[in-house]
């Protein structure tokens, strides 16, 4: 398979509300994760991180211009791979542990790493046998109800388990936005990793279900509106409560 350049391997996407899309569009979208770049007047934020298999200090600036705290929606592999370039490591204390000893297993590299989650393969000399996430300890652990302050703006943390144990989504009341992580987005849904809990799951979806969003980011796939979000939720929870 072919390899891409570094210098391609990332897209970067400029969205309003100060927001800023990075993806890796050489991987298959179902693998692909949304890294969520937000500015703030003293801090910037990243919500998660990507596959980490290329540098995203080295060849996305945006992300080195200002002190940024970087947070995980979660620990699987494909949103925390980058998490170690950054110095202000948030996480949910659920899955501290993780983060800081992110092995195959633990992050779901194996089984899902492959060269078949590529359109291109990343620059040599990757390969995906011997993949794996570099241990980046968290310098803070997050709870639900907690804030992240941006100066300006500020997220609250809301503990979202179900998909993993320590998702969570952030949620800027000002603004309406909501970045929603792994628990939901406009896509097929994971429910069945390793550590996922179904009860835990529906208390997170009717949970999100009442929030007054405006625009929702997920984790994957393409953001969406208040009346998506709430009928992807809808549908969800429908679907859970016929069987």
């Amino acid at each position: 398979m072919e390899r891409a350049r570094p210098e391609d391997w990332y897209r970067v996407q400029r969205l309003g509300d100060d927001v800023t899309l990075i993806d890796e569009p050489f991987i298959q979208p179902f693998y692909r994760c949304n890294m969520w770049h937000v500015r703030g007047r003293d801090r910037d934020m990243l919500v998660d991180s990507g596959m980490g298999v290329v540098s995203l200090r080295q060849w996305v600036p945006l992300v080195t211009e200002r002190k940024l705290t970087a947070v995980a929606s979660h620990t699987h592999f494909d949103h925390i791979g980058c998490h170690h370039e950054f110095d202000d490591r948030a996480v949910h204390c659920a899955e501290a542990d993780i983060l800081a000893d992110p092995t195959r297993a633990a992050t779901l590299a194996d089984p899902y790493v492959t060269d078949e989650i590529f359109d291109k393969l990343p620059p040599s000399p990757y390969l995906s046998q011997d993949y794996s996430v570099k241990a980046a300890g968290a310098t803070r652990l997050l709870e639900d109800g907690d804030v992240i302050d941006l100066g300006d703006r500020h997220f609250e943390v809301i503990h979202t388990p179900g998909h993993s144990p320590g998702g969570i989504a952030l949620w800027e009341a000002a603004t309406g936005i909501l970045f929603s992580g792994d628990i939901v987005y406009d896509g097929e849904l994971i429910e069945d990793t390793y550590h996922a809990d179904a009860a835990d799951y529906y208390r997170s979806m009717v949970r999100l279900y009442d929030l007054p969003v405006r625009l929702v980011h997920g984790g994957h796939f393409p953001s969406y509106d208040a009346e998506r979000h709430r009928k992807i939720i809808r549908s969800w929870l429908d679907a859970r409560e016929a069987s």
